[in-house]
């Protein structure tokens, strides 16, 4: 099923994102956390892909066609561009369309220290690519602006050249406050960015986990977030608790706002995913 397809009914669309698990066995392992996620009936799962062409494109094709023939999920696997050519992507697009793979998540990935760009410099170079081949096409949004990028107004331009590229729908970047969320979706509107945007939120867990976030996505840390850590820096149980319901709250205020959906980084935890998707049904987001 095309994910595009999720977007625009009476039900909320509420998705989550797993990674491959490192290791000798990845499927094997993997088949736990689907197992664990597969009952909450999410509107699609996501599969991660290694960053800056380290090729692990084996390891997302084999999760999602597991996911997607034990299962019966609508599956979505990442797709990063940097330091890749045609002809290597041309390849993964063709073992993905033959694994069953119908969406695909458009990305640059990480820079790689001293490569140079091949054929791709940007997710909007890639993205036409993935639509010619047959798949449906998302692409991310960033809601605070690429940590790249200094002006949240060109991010923006950026994102509509996602869209003119054919991306079909976003997910965003993880962020900790939702009034920066809905800032960025009316900034988005207003520069003519019509195609669904479906938010993406990661727990804080841990003290580190949250220093990494940071300085990895450019998320900025509101006020709450900064006290709970203080509350609970010597008590990780507890932190790690407060994270989750956080996150919980985030997603709910959202459905609140009437977003076009919900993406949960589960960290291949599916306690994550149960607690948010729990606390949607109890705020009756969801049924």
């Amino acid at each position: 099923m095309h994910i595009i397809d999720v977007f625009g009914g009476e039900k909320l669309p509420v998705s989550f994102e797993i990674f491959p698990p490192k290791g000798d066995l990845p499927v094997e392992e993997a088949r736990e956390v689907i197992g664990g996620l597969a009952p909450l009936s999410p509107s699609f799962v996501s599969v991660t892909y290694s960053a800056g062409g380290s090729g692990n494109s084996s390891r997302t094709i084999d999760v999602a066609k597991m996911a997607q023939d034990e299962y019966g999920l609508n599956m979505m696997a990442h797709l990063t561009c940097m330091n890749a050519d045609r002809a290597g992507i041309d390849s993964v697009l063709a073992s993905m369309k033959a694994a069953g793979i119908e969406n695909v998540l458009a990305l640059r990935g990480d820079a790689v220290p001293g490569a140079t760009p091949k054929d791709f410099k940007f997710a909007k170079d890639l993205i036409p690519v993935a639509r010619e081949a047959g798949f449906c096409v998302g692409a991310a949004a960033y809601p605070e602006g690429h940590i790249d990028c200094l002006d949240f107004d060109e991010s923006i331009r950026h994102l509509k050249e996602k869209q003119d590229a054919g991306a079909q729908f976003f997910v965003t970047q993880l962020f900790f406050d939702n009034d920066v969320a809905l800032q960025f979706l009316d900034a988005a509107r207003k520069a003519g960015i019509t195609v669904p945007i479906t938010f993406g939120i990661m727990p804080f867990l841990s003290k580190a986990q949250i220093q990494r976030m940071v300085f990895m996505c450019g998320a900025s840390l509101p006020s709450p977030i900064i006290k709970l850590l203080a509350r609970y820096e010597d008590d990780p149980k507890a932190l790690r608790q407060a994270g989750i319901d956080y996150a919980c709250q985030q997603f709910v205020g959202l459905s609140k706002e009437g977003v076009d959906g919900l993406h949960v980084y589960t960290m291949n935890r599916p306690d994550i995913a149960q607690a948010a998707v729990q606390a949607l049904r109890d705020a009756g987001a969801i049924a």
